[in-house]
């Protein structure tokens, strides 16, 4: 018994299998006395999701937390200084199907600086803004999506002593999909934002 404390004694616990893990900040610009979330348009140069619409955000690297990861590649991404970001909250955490969590947090940033940003061209082609009462005000369609399993015919169901199968689980998923002039928010970064108008909308009826 010693033996087994000794190995669990400074274990961290940590998730069951492979994943990758994500963080993103949603800023929040007040423009003209009006707030704003902004957005990013992805560059077509890039393997994945290349002009699609995103939040800043990427991967956590090894020893940095999961605040500092989107601290991080928002001030890559849009070339902004750290004293013109303002956490203001975690938000909630996405956990998709295809083995990858995604962070957010609710932020600030000061829109002089965001008129002079400089933009990594790498990564971002372009940036806009939306008012928030625009994304308050419109109902994203939603497309439901069922998530099912594609078991091979090669599974061992006789080792299980199953002769008919096996009823797998299923799961699903919503896609919500926004517009705004010639844009299209959709996907995770539709998620995210449907969350948070949702969040807002309750907490302003209270």
């Amino acid at each position: 018994m010693n033996e087994i404390e000794e190995i669990f004694k400074n274990r961290k616990p940590a998730a069951v299998g492979y994943y990758n893990y994500f963080s993103v900040m949603v800023p929040l610009v007040e423009k003209d006395g009006e707030l704003h979330l902004l957005y990013e348009v992805r560059a077509e140069s890039l393997r994945t999701q290349p002009g699609e619409i995103c939040f800043p955000g990427g991967a956590v690297e090894k020893n940095e937390t999961k605040r500092q990861c989107a601290i991080r590649e928002t001030r890559e991404e849009l070339g902004v200084l750290r004293k013109d970001i303002r956490v203001i909250a975690e938000l909630d955490t996405l956990y998709t199907y295809s083995n990858f969590t995604m962070y957010s947090f609710l932020g600030e940033i000061n829109y002089e600086a965001i008129k002079n940003a400089k933009i990594n061209r790498d990564e971002v082609k372009e940036f806009f803004l939306v008012p928030l009462e625009h994304m308050k005000n419109q109902a994203p369609y939603i497309y439901n999506m069922d998530v099912l399993p594609q078991i091979g015919t090669d599974f061992p169901y006789n080792l299980l002593k199953l002769n008919n199968g096996y009823n797998w689980r299923k799961g699903k998923s919503e896609v919500p999909i926004y517009t705004y002039e010639d844009k299209v928010i959709w996907g995770l970064t539709a998620r995210i934002t449907h969350n948070l108008v949702n969040i807002i909308k309750l907490g302003s009826r209270d």
